[in-house]
């Protein structure tokens, strides 16, 4: 891997179950996407956001064919970037939180999200996927995805030697566990040896506030993110041949606890 790429994360602040809105933010933000843009990440549920009600998440969850992801899809063959973000999905059934990775050419990788936060009422409302988080190869890179809660388990976001160069953790993460947030972040970044970056959602609802918590963090867990002027996005150029060597001076992936998944 010798190549670079360019990321760019969108604090969108979501309106509670209002799809439309949602949808036209991204494409209004979309105008000012600084060239070159490789990777696209919207937080979790960025076209609904999280509510508690069964009856409006039935009502607002969609199939892999649907609203959301259809929209997505334009997006990315529109600008040439991969976009990435969880949404609001049913496979009959059942509701999941589902992230998604998908392409220029359209081509689409989708992971549920496998822990629910118990603290909330999330476990009694979706069900919790049970596939280890995705890893696609995307012009050189290997990247994974995992959804909010997800990043508290650091065994669940293992590398397992170098099988990833990039994370991205999509949430919607409130201020008042905004230590906790940065800087598990940065210990998945420097564990893993791995550039992360943590796409949050902006603005506030009735769980919390967001604003000024989505980072980027290189291998090394140093902040790397960036916004632009008169941009919404924050944005970082990655260095490939950077990370690769980096890798090579310090091999610690290769001294890791070798623990299988259940």
């Amino acid at each position: 891997m010798n190549t670079n790429l360019r990321v760019a994360t969108l604090p969108v602040a979501i309106v509670p179950a209002d799809k439309e809105v949602n949808l036209d933010a991204v494409e209004k933000a979309l105008e000012k996407l600084p060239e070159g843009t490789d990777i696209v990440v919207l937080p979790e549920l960025f076209s609904t956001g999280y509510t508690e009600d069964s009856d409006v998440l039935h009502t607002l969850a969609e199939r892999n064919t649907g609203a959301t992801i259809d929209r997505v899809k334009e997006w990315a063959a529109r600008t040439g970037a991969a976009f990435a973000g969880s949404y609001l999905a049913i496979t009959h059934p059942r509701i999941y939180n589902r992230g998604f990775f998908i392409e220029p050419s359209g081509e689409e990788t989708f992971y549920d999200k496998h822990h629910l936060f118990s603290l909330s009422k999330e476990p009694q409302l979706f069900a919790a996927g049970t596939e280890r988080p995705l890893i696609v190869r995307f012009r050189g890179w290997n990247i994974s995805l995992v959804v909010c809660y997800d990043l508290r388990f650091p065994v669940w976001c293992r590398s397992r030697k170098g099988d990833y160069d990039l994370m991205l953790v999509v949430a919607n993460w409130p201020k008042a566990r905004g230590y906790a947030w940065e800087h598990l972040l940065i210990a998945r970044a420097i564990e893993n040896q791995s550039c992360v970056v943590g796409a949050n959602r902006g603005g506030n609802d009735a769980y919390g506030d967001y604003d000024g918590m989505s980072y980027i963090f290189d291998s090394r867990g140093m902040a790397v993110g960036v916004r632009p002027a008169d941009s919404p996005f924050i944005v970082a150029d990655l260095d490939g041949a950077r990370l690769e060597s980096f890798r090579r001076k310090f091999p610690f992936q290769f001294d890791a606890d070798d623990f299988s998944l259940k």
